[in-house]
């Protein structure tokens, strides 16, 4: 007895009851829990008999009777209700169960059961979905549409081979890297728009640092000039938000080199529980004198392509600097090129490095402490702005926090052991 047989036509009834479920909670006339799990199953066991008995005619020909059938019931239920339901949305949820039953198969199960699943769940968010579709502004589209472009559109035709007199520019690499930071920034900015901007100071520096770090330290610096008595909430915000740009920095690590992570994360971890920490006391102190909290800024469209185009652009001079300058110098001289795009970009440097590794061409044990140091620049740099911009009680908690941060980071680039990783 093939026991695989009976476990796809038990996900293919999971499934089927799970579509069905939502389905008949809509109050469906159509089609409810039973239907949908037949279905399923009818897609299942003609995917059997197209394989046992090696016909590729028989799963289109059931598939053609169920959409015969399912004209048929529109046609009668058009007939009996005077304000019949025009959508389509149950006709093709059938048709796409019927299609998953009989793909769990003859194709890839895991693929099969992905697609019922967020069929079910695109299912069940409809009303959620319709009135975040509402709310949608000009930007809002225009970062969705951008954003689309910017990965469905131009980066399927840009050719995968390298170019440039040290061989390392890679147009299609170059635009997955643009694709990464755009679509993390966007990820943060549209979870903004879920939960709406009263959110809390911990969201607006949690989602400050998807956003952008840097935009969210000139957003609160200036408000504090203003507003006199939030600078501690204000350092907290630009904190909290730098702590997250950390975190983003892992991400990518972890993105562009997931077999080297182990080796590169843990300094990288300490260097985050040490700032979170810092967050936290933060947070104790703003709670203590009972501040209130302030909305997030309104962040711009993080999906803007003048802005793609522009990190595109800065990621290849780095990738063009990192290689000269190991090649010319020694690994010793990227320090200075890690200080100094760190300045500005702590993404691009991080991605380069990345890259560098991923090619062999970086041991790792430098890698991190490069990547750190770009990181410890950035909060250098932010530091001066929210000082520059901001009152001197913000510059006073920055100071504090972002300096015992660096203090920190240097130690571990100076003390941490070469074997110490996971």
């Amino acid at each position: 007895m093939n026991y695989d047989d009976l476990i796809t036509l038990g996900i293919a009834f999971g499934l089927g009851m799970l579509i069905g479920l939502q389905r008949q909670h809509t109050d469906n006339k159509m089609a409810g829990v039973r239907t949908f799990t037949l279905i399923a199953v009818l897609g299942t066991v003609s995917g059997f008999l197209t394989r046992d008995l090696d016909n590729p005619y028989i799963l289109p020909a059931i598939g053609l009777s169920l959409t015969a059938l399912l004209v048929v019931a529109n046609v009668v239920k058009l007939k009996k209700l005077t304000e019949a339901d025009v959508g389509q949305t149950t006709e093709v949820a059938a048709l796409l169960t019927f299609a998953i039953g009989a793909y769990l198969v003859v194709g890839n199960q895991v693929i099969g059961v992905i697609v019922g699943g967020a069929m079910a769940v695109l299912l069940y968010v409809k009303e959620h979905l319709h009135n975040f579709i509402e709310n949608l502004k000009d930007k809002d589209l225009a970062a969705i549409m951008t954003f689309a472009g910017i990965s469905l559109v131009i980066l399927p035709i840009l050719p995968n081979e390298t170019y440039g007199p040290l061989d390392v520019l890679n147009p299609k690499n170059i635009w997955m890297m643009v694709t990464l930071i755009v679509g993390i920034s966007v990820v943060g900015y549209f979870i903004y728009k879920f939960v709406g901007k009263k959110v809390g100071i911990i969201s607006n520096g949690v989602l400050g640092g998807l956003i952008s770090s840097t935009a969210t330290t000139v957003s609160y610096a200036r408000k504090t000039t203003s507003s006199k008595n939030i600078g501690k909430m204000a350092a907290f915000v630009i904190m909290t938000a730098s702590t997250i740009a950390l975190a983003r920095v892992m991400v990518e690590i972890g993105v562009v080199i997931p077999e080297k992570l182990p080796q590169l994360i843990v300094p990288l971890l300490v260097e985050f529980v040490f700032m979170v920490a810092l967050c936290v006391a933060l947070f104790y102190l703003i709670n203590k004198d009972a501040s209130q909290d302030e909305e997030m800024p309104e962040p711009k469209n993080p999906a803007q392509f003048k802005s793609a185009l522009v990190f595109g652009l800065l990621y290849g001079f780095i990738l063009l600097a990192v290689a000269f300058t190991k090649k010319t110098f020694g690994n010793e001289a990227l320090y200075v090129v890690s200080i100094i795009s760190g300045l500005t970009d702590v993404d691009a440097i991080t991605l380069s490095l990345s890259q560098l590794m991923k090619g062999g061409g970086l041991e790792t044990n430098s890698g991190w402490r490069l990547i750190l140091l770009a990181s410890l620049s950035n909060l250098v740099f932010k530091g001066v702005m929210a000082a520059t911009l901001g009152t001197k009680q913000l510059a006073k908690w920055i100071g504090l926090s972002f300096g015992l941060s660096i203090i920190v980071g240097l130690l571990l680039l100076w003390l941490w052991p070469e074997g110490w990783h996971f």
